[in-house]
């Protein structure tokens, strides 16, 4: 039978001790999912697919709260902003700003920065809106200027005509589904071009 009196025997746990070490687990893993990472700007060229639809979502869901919180008219926020690489840029960024100000971590006064660079962003926006052309009851692709001799060969001009705006959840989850199944055949050219690239003359 062990002698408890053994000085090199080791000492049970203390139960207090246990649950301690059980709190402070839960509780640096609580601080990780509150916290999570720190936002970054997201470059649209180049997520992969799934995190393109991913984003997709998250941006289209974000831009409704923000239209409905702050009463953004059509002129700042039109239905169809998902149609214009000009919105869509422009308001994830202000997302992306958006998440970083109201981070756990940030500093008190980061809400009101953000609120004083939204007020410019809004202006922004106007000027963007104006130039595409999209309104809250129809909607053209943003016309693009051809520069004699300085377009691609496979350049070709856009269709500009209007459509009218009847069903925008419906053209979002298209669009969404468009732009993934594009980048999964810009992914698989990319991985094409490299099993098809000759190595043997690589140093």
């Amino acid at each position: 039978m062990p002698d408890e009196n053994d000085p090199e025997m080791p000492l049970a746990d203390d139960p207090g001790d246990q649950v301690r070490r059980i709190v402070e687990q839960q509780y640096a893993q609580h601080i990780n999912d509150v916290l999570g990472e720190v936002p970054r700007p997201i470059n649209w060229r180049t997520l992969p697919p799934d995190d393109l639809e991913h984003e997709l979502l998250e941006i289209n869901a974000w831009v409704d709260w923000l239209r409905h919180e702050y009463g953004l008219p059509a002129q700042i926020i039109p239905p169809m902003w998902h149609r214009h690489p000009e919105l869509l840029w422009e308001l994830s960024a202000l997302r992306q700003h958006w998440l970083f100000c109201y981070d756990p971590q940030a500093k008190g006064n980061q809400a009101l920065a953000w609120h004083h660079d939204f007020a410019t962003t809004r202006e922004r926006l106007r000027d963007w809106v104006t130039i595409s052309g999209t309104r809250l009851d129809r909607d053209r692709p943003t016309r693009i200027t051809p520069w004699p001799g300085g377009e691609a060969e496979n350049w070709a001009e856009q269709v500009t005509a209007e459509t009218p705006v009847t069903a925008r959840t419906n053209d979002f989850l298209a669009f969404v589904e468009e732009q993934v199944k594009a980048r999964q055949q810009e992914q698989a050219a990319t991985v094409q071009e490299i099993v098809n690239t000759d190595w043997s003359d690589r140093p």
